[in-house]
């Protein structure tokens, strides 16, 4: 898949690929359905006779409509753009998303024939795989089509729909991400008829949450308004609380991912923790994992799929795969093709052994290699290290990419010239890195001094400090009998001489 080019021509939208004017020629039609959408869906099919009308909730509506944003706005933000962007053209493409959700009534009518609401998840899989489809045959085109739906400028429409698109149709809804927003924080914070605040609300107060986080969280993910209590969310939460997460932890990992709750336990997040437990993720553990990633959860089995696959890819054992998610989830939210690959690429370069960085530090291949990878090599290359010097380093301390130049790197290195060590000290050592430099290095060295001796840069900082006054008396003991040894050398010495 052609990712959009971040840099804006004169002739063309900043969004629009750069393509051979051949193919742009070919592609004189945009062959998306011009059609309104109301709040009722026909469904017609084989056991449906003569067809069905199904009326869909309005609240439920909302809640589809921005599920189907969100799956928007990702999709944008994979292709290179930025946040500000997505969100600027999902908000703008109504028409659009309506047309979304007019797919997604037909792709799952027989849901929607037996009442059945779909989870977030369904509703990925169902709409991000359509996007794919749409970018891979319009390429540049796409997002000026998805702007500009059902009428692309300057392109014919043609009058039949594709024969896998609806006969439903789309009625404009002119309402701004704004309204949209305020009312579903209405929906969470505005007290009944029977004066008491919706039950959904209620409950997650008697979790520890805030109206403020509910509110916050609302803002963030409107469709969260309208997920029910018995039906999503509390599923969800007891299901987390019989997992081990503390009850105190849940407002922080509902605040996170409210989408969470949207997800089937039976069809989705059951089965997708079950896959990951056969890949070694501890399952004593699912706590901690849930609460530093709780994303992790809500990806689709296709995604972490391609993710793992990669890593085996890499080298890495089922073992060690479980490992890592168990210790950086994280590193399922990283593209392949955007974020892993490259990073294992740039590294390879060093003569780096991937899998085994990988293990040791997953955090690394989340980094920028503009932003933060290639600056650290330039700092320590303009030190007078080569290429494989910085290899070994970052072989030997898989986390020397994380810390920060200014913060950590720059005074730290200051310092170390002060120190009576060879720059290559560091290349064994590099760890020294890792450790507080006025709370560690500095004490300790100055220890050193005092007592006259010299210790590896290992010796000084990796041990505990009752082995470190051990090492010191032994150091100092050797020293004071070197120099007895010498002082009686000296005298014999002296005693010969002046019997001659």
């Amino acid at each position: 898949m052609k990712a959009f080019s971040s840099a804006p021509r004169a002739t063309q939208s900043p969004y629009r690929l750069s393509l051979p004017r051949e193919f742009l020629l070919s592609r004189t039609q945009i062959s998306f359905p011009r059609h309104v959408f109301t709040c009722q869906a026909r469904f017609t099919g084989p056991g449906v006779a003569g067809g069905h009308i199904t009326t869909i909730p309005s609240t439920l509506l909302a809640a589809e409509k921005e599920e189907a944003k969100a799956v928007l706005s990702l999709f944008l933000r994979k292709q290179g753009l930025s946040n500000a962007a997505a969100s600027r053209i999902t908000n703008k493409s109504d028409h659009f998303i309506d047309h979304l959700i007019s797919r997604l009534h037909v792709v799952h009518k027989s849901r929607y024939l037996v009442g059945r609401e779909l989870t977030t998840l369904e509703i990925r899989d169902a709409l991000a795989p359509y996007l794919e489809t749409l970018l891979d045959e319009y390429r540049d085109l796409f997002v000026a089509s998805v702007e500009n739906f059902p009428d692309p400028p300057g392109k014919e429409i043609p009058s039949q729909p594709p024969a896998e698109s609806p006969p439903a149709s789309l009625s404009p809804n002119n309402s701004s991400l704004s309204s949209k927003k305020l009312k579903a924080i209405a929906r969470v914070s505005e007290v009944g008829s029977n004066g008491q605040l919706p039950a959904h609300i209620h409950y997650l107060l008697d979790l520890g949450m805030s109206l403020k986080q509910i509110k916050d969280m609302t803002r963030k993910f409107p469709a969260f308004a309208y997920y029910s209590l018995e039906g999503k969310i509390k599923p969800v939460i007891e299901l987390l609380l019989d997992l081990g997460v503390p009850k105190s932890d849940i407002p922080s990992i509902l605040h996170k991912r409210p989408q969470l709750c949207g997800i089937s336990l039976s069809e989705n997040l059951k089965p997708t923790m079950k896959y990951l437990e056969k890949l070694g993720v501890d399952k004593n553990q699912w706590a901690k994992v849930i609460y530093r990633f709780p994303a992790l959860l809500t990806y689709s089995r296709h995604k972490v799929e391609i993710s793992v696959d990669y890593l085996y890819e890499l080298g890495l054992s089922s073992e060690s795969i479980g490992k890592i998610l168990t210790r950086c989830p994280h590193i399922i939210s990283y593209s392949v093709d955007d974020k892993l690959r490259p990073t294992a690429e740039y590294f390879r370069s060093m003569g780096v052994d991937i899998a085994v960085l990988l293990y040791r530090s997953p955090q690394t291949f989340g980094l920028s290699i503009e932003a933060n990878l290639k600056p650290v090599t330039e700092f320590f290359l303009e030190r007078g290290y080569d290429v494989v010097e910085v290899g070994t380093m970052v072989s030997r301390y898989g986390a020397l990419y994380t810390f920060s130049l200014t913060d950590n790197l720059i005074p730290k290195w200051d310092f170390f010239l002060t120190m009576d060590y060879p720059r290559s000290e560091l290349v064994k050592f590099p760890q020294y890195f890792g450790y507080s430099l006025e709370e560690r290095i500095k004490p300790r060295y100055r220890q050193v001094k005092e007592c006259g001796v010299k210790l590896l840069l290992n010796q000084v900082l990796s041990v505990s400090d009752s082995d470190f006054e051990r090492i010191l008396k032994r150091k100092m003991e050797k020293l004071a009998n070197n120099n007895i040894d010498l002082n009686l050398d000296q005298i014999t010495t002296a005693v010969e001489e002046l019997q001659l």
